[in-house]
C-alpha cells in the first residue's frame, strides 16, 4: 500500500476551480495509487502515467481528462506519492 500526501495548495485547488468529474476522478485516481502506485496507474491508459522532464524532471503526471493534470512524485523509501498540484493543463503554443 502507499501513501497519498497532498500538498497543502491542493486542498484549494480542488474546493476552488475543479468541476465535480475531475474530482470524481482523481478520487479514482488517489484509490489506484494507494492501492498499486505507479505501476498500476500505468495500467490504465486513460491516465496516461509519464515521467515529466524540464523544470518538473523527477516527477510524474497523469490525465484526468483532456485538459486536467495530476503532477506528483514519488518519495520510493517510504512508498510516499506526494500530489503537488492538480492543474489544467497549459496548451500554450510557442
Amino acid at each position: 500500500m502507499w501513501e497519498i500526501q497532498e500538498h497543502r495548495r491542493v486542498e484549494k485547488q480542488l474546493s476552488k476551480l475543479v468541476p465535480i468529474e475531475i474530482l470524481k476522478r482523481y478520487e479514482t485516481w488517489k484509490n489506484i495509487a494507494t492501492l498499486s502506485g505507479p505501476a498500476g496507474l500505468r495500467r490504465i491508459k486513460g491516465f496516461r502515467d509519464e515521467a515529466l522532464t524540464g523544470k518538473w524532471f523527477g516527477y510524474r503526471s497523469s490525465r484526468l481528462s483532456l485538459k486536467w493534470r495530476v503532477i506528483y512524485q514519488v518519495i520510493a523509501k517510504v512508498l510516499w506519492i506526494q500530489v503537488v498540484e492538480v492543474t489544467p493543463h497549459d496548451y500554450e503554443k510557442n
